[in-house]
């Protein structure tokens, strides 16, 4: 008489594991990678979307308007007087625009 058993439950026991895997990778796909990719992908749809007169946030918490947009950066004027000379990867977020009707 051979005993099965053991060879039964260590073939299921290998497959458990790869299964766990496979659920542990799916998890921190749907939790983690793919939120994630959204963020950097609409973060770099809102860099290649800035226009002169947005008014906009940088990562250092600076907020200014665009005068100018070339390449690969911008220049926000700050006050009446200064303008500063920033990357556009180190714009944050742009503010809503306020309307005529707004203002009045």
């Amino acid at each position: 008489m051979l005993n099965f058993t053991a060879t039964t439950n260590a073939a299921g026991g290998g497959l458990q594991l790869i299964i766990m895997m496979v659920l542990m990778f799916a998890v921190f796909y749907f939790l983690l990678i793919r939120p994630q990719q959204k963020r950097q992908k609409e973060h770099r749809n809102l860099l290649n979307s800035l226009k002169k007169g947005d008014k906009v946030v940088t990562i250092g918490g600076l907020h200014g308007t665009i005068t100018e947009v070339m390449d690969d950066t911008v220049v926000l004027r700050v006050n009446d007087v200064t303008k500063l000379t920033f990357n556009r990867s180190s714009i944050s977020a742009v503010s809503p625009r306020e309307s005529a009707e707004d203002k009045a």
